[in-house]
């Protein structure tokens, strides 16, 4: 077990159930008044599906786990942060960073693909 990803998934994990009652009581009118609601709700979506990833990672000897873990977390900071931050603030250009962080998560589901067919 790699107690360091643990506790990054535990950490994530953590923030996307709080980022999302966040959302869904605090946030209410700034979201619907924004027309933002379903961008937040795919970035809570998109952040708890990844902390579960981490999870996996981090309880199994997965090869590849520490980069791929790291291109995880990317994803998750990046892809769901610029929708947490489009969604209150109503910055457009924000969704330009979006595919970024998309191409993270991509990235880390393809380097944990190669290494598990990797031959030794």
């Amino acid at each position: 077990m790699n107690k360091k990803i643990l506790a990054l998934a535990a950490l994530a994990g953590g923030l996307a159930v709080a980022l999302g009652a966040f959302g869904a009581h605090g946030l209410q009118e700034v979201l619907l008044a924004n027309g933002r609601a379903d961008t937040y709700h795919t970035a809570v979506t998109y952040h708890m599906f990844h902390a579960l990833a981490l999870l996996v990672l981090a309880v199994g000897e997965i090869p590849g786990q520490k980069i791929t873990a790291g291109l995880l977390t990317g994803g998750i900071l990046v892809f769901s942060g610029s929708l947490y931050l489009l969604s209150v603030t109503n910055l457009t250009w924000l969704g330009a960073i979006t595919p970024l962080g998309g191409f993270m998560f991509m990235a880390g589901w393809g380097w944990l693909f190669f290494q598990s067919i990797k031959k030794n």
